[in-house]
């Protein structure tokens, strides 16, 4: 195959998924898509990813490009399964960690704890120095107790070093000093320092972000490590890609050393895939859900524009403040509901459904691997929804003695049959992901109604119709390929690099050239940093500004064009209208800005969207027979079951009907239409 083909993989709470495609001669031609499913294997992630090679029969040898997802970041994080981490901070700063912020969200609550810091006290350690706010090193380190300082790390089991100094955000000269020291007394142990990981201020956040890199690095070090051994003995020629936060991909080298930027990898890749799909079927404003084995994913995307920003929290809930991740994120709201999410009762006899998840390991009671609870795969299943004879894409037979005895304990306690529960357990499950969906839209001042719903993942076409319903959203659209649809999104995006510098500069015409002087700067420092990651082609840059009014805490977020007539007016004109926009007024003050933000890509080569094929059959061809569907409060109906892969763009169905491929079945209810675009997208009229 002489390295022609193209691959990603995303490692899921319950599948690893990998497409790949043959390269076409010349540039930007590509085969067929084609994708596969393995299982995730936990805690040896790229055990998984191997698996999902061998099961698509090529070789890593015949790779060109690798690309790949993982959790291993955000699991080591929220299962607390990183290594012991020592701080090193400023002389008076130890408890910046422990005094956080006052934002508690509970605030009703007289039991109210703040969450526990990543590293004890008795592990934060003090350096006597000072840089001030301007960037002016005030105090050089004293480095005479450093030594001491290590020993008594190193008898305590310590295998990374977080460095934060006061203000290193301006000005990293004393925190550089000690990383270089400690790289050179103890080269084993795995050391960051802030600067190489945010140069933003609020120095909570920052030292926060600065110990949660520093906690994963030696577990995300080994992982990128194995994959990479792995690949290579299987002879692959390059080296792999690692999706970041951020949309973009990274070098594994890159990814080493700043494991935080992988936090929500997977998810990402997903978002960036729906936008360009939406660009190229003419829909740039779409509420985005992605519905996967233990989690459902959700965001918003407003004239093809996707919101990054480093206001992202862990464990952030309506009664636990969290933990801030000062990186930049997509944005994207995450909730426990997914095809694995267990459903249960409470102490007052109220049924739940998640955040438990079955994961791949039993998985559903269906699988027949030992699950004793039931879940929302097993619901769907009871009710129809689900082809029994291509559950899991005809791989399993579903374990319905199995089925019966995880559903049977919660249907004596509620005096319910199993179609009811399984029902009270989809009616919840949509209820769980319908308040996401509102948080990235009616809560930010958007009407669904002028948005179109594309669900994605293996139970987003399963969900995504009633959940429309529910918002008013007139349109879902289920993207070919949707159930890979993270993966299928890292073939399509590029290396990126987010750079940004909190200069607190007024926004005046006076000082645009000190503006220019900032972000020229912030370019030179990408140009060379992609250099030496050999990443090659030529970076193109986009600049972007959070500004504030004068006197305010926070700021929004707004593009700053330097080669216009004039980038400082149009630059507050757009922040006006932004600020009116999502907190409906605006004001005559001064504008600030806060943080300059370059964003460096370096364009990568992408499959271009395979049309489907027209010979002309009949919408009858593609029925595969009738099937008894429960569609929830539309009734209980005879389906005609379409097989969609048999189907070709023009023809449309109607409700009630079940469209489903190997991994993907879309329920049609009673009123709905749907209609397949020239790519293979399923497009659903609600109403029709």
């Amino acid at each position: 195959m002489a390295h022609k083909l193209r691959a990603a993989s995303d490692v899921g709470g319950t599948f690893t998924d990998l497409v790949y495609y043959e390269v076409a001669q010349g540039p930007g031609g590509a085969g067929t898509v084609r994708a596969v499913k393995a299982d995730t294997t936990p805690p040896d992630f790229e055990e998984g990813v191997m698996a999902a090679i061998a099961k698509a029969q090529f070789d890593p040898a015949d790779l060109a490009f690798f690309a790949h997802g993982s959790t291993v970041v955000i699991n080591a994080l929220t299962e607390r399964k990183g290594v012991r981490t020592a701080l090193i901070t400023t002389a008076g700063f130890r408890d910046v960690l422990e005094i956080a912020r006052g934002n508690r969200p509970d605030l009703f609550n007289f039991n109210f704890r703040k969450p526990r810091p990543f590293v004890d006290r008795y592990l934060r350690a003090e350096l006597s120095e000072r840089t001030n706010f301007k960037g002016l090193v005030t105090k050089p380190v004293d480095l005479k107790p450093l030594p001491e300082m290590l020993e008594f790390f190193r008898a305590e089991g310590v295998e990374a070093i977080a460095v934060c100094f006061l203000h290193a955000y301006h000005n990293p000269e004393n925190e550089r000093a000690v990383a270089q020291a400690i790289r050179s007394l103890w080269p084993e142990v795995a050391v960051l320092a802030s600067h190489e990981i945010s140069r933003e201020w609020r120095e909570y956040e920052r030292t926060n972000t600065t110990v949660l890199s520093a906690y994963v690095s030696p577990i995300a070090r080994k992982y990128i490590d194995s994959l990479e051994r792995k690949l290579a003995d299987g002879g692959f020629p390059g080296q792999p890609y690692m999706m970041q936060s951020n949309g973009g991909i990274a070098t594994a080298a890159a990814a080493k050393a700043n494991p935080i930027t992988m936090i929500e990898s997977g998810p990402a890749s997903g978002i960036y895939a729906a936008a360009y799909l939406g660009r190229e079927i003419g829909e740039p404003n779409l509420i985005v859900l992605d519905v996967g084995g233990t989690t459902a994913k959700c965001t918003l995307i407003e004239n093809g524009q996707i919101r990054v920003s480093t206001d992202y929290y862990i464990e952030r809930d309506r009664r636990n403040p969290g933990y801030p991740v000062q990186t930049p994120v997509s944005e994207i709201v995450e909730i426990g509901n997914g095809g694995g999410s267990i459903a249960w009762i409470d102490a007052g006899g109220k049924l739940h459904v998640g955040p438990q998840s079955a994961g791949a390991r039993p998985g559903p009671a269906a699988y027949g691997r030992g699950g004793t609870r039931p879940t929302t795969t097993d619901a769907n299943l009871v009710l129809g929804r689900i082809d029994p004879s291509s559950f899991a894409g005809g791989e399993i037979e579903p374990d319905w003695q199995a089925v019966s005895a995880a559903f049977k304990p919660l249907c004596c306690q509620m005096g319910l049959s199993q179609e009811e529960l399984a029902r009270g357990v989809i009616r919840i499950a949509n209820a769980n992901m319908t308040t996401a969906l509102r948080l990235v839209s009616t809560n930010k001042g958007h009407d669904p109604r002028e948005f179109a719903l594309m669900a994605f993942g293996g139970g987003g076409a399963m969900h995504a119709v009633a959940l429309a319903e529910e918002l008013k959203v007139p349109k879902v659209i289920v993207p070919v390929n949707s159930s890979v649809f993270s993966a299928w999104g890292m073939l399509l995006t590029d290396l990126r690099r987010d750079y940004i510098r909190t200069r607190l500069t007024p926004l005046t015409a006076e000082r645009l050239a000190d503006i220019r002087e900032v972000f020229d700067a912030m370019v030179r420092q990408a140009i060379t940093e992609f250099a030496a990651e050999e990443a090659g082609g030529v970076p193109s840059f986009e600049f972007r500004a959070d500004l504030r009014y004068v006197g305010q805490e926070h700021t929004v977020s707004v593009p700053f064009a330097l080669d216009t007539a004039d980038p400082v007016v149009e630059a507050i004109e757009a922040f006006h209208v932004s600020h009116e926009k999502r907190f409906t007024y605006r004001l005559d003050n001064a504008v600030q800005l806060v943080n300059f933000h370059v964003i460096g890509t370096v364009p990568i080569e992408k499959p271009r969207l395979a049309e489907r094929k027209v010979t002309g059959k009949a919408v009858l061809d593609a029925v595969l027979g009738m099937r008894r569907v429960d569609f929830d409060q539309h009734g209980i109906h005879d389906a005609t079951i379409y097989n969609g892969l048999a189907m070709e763009p023009g023809m449309s169905v109607f409700g009630p009907a079940v469209i489903q491929e190997p991994s993907v079945t879309l329920p049609l209810p009673p009123g709905t239409r749907a209609e397949l675009d020239r790519f293979g997208n399923y497009h659903v009229h609600l109403g029709a």
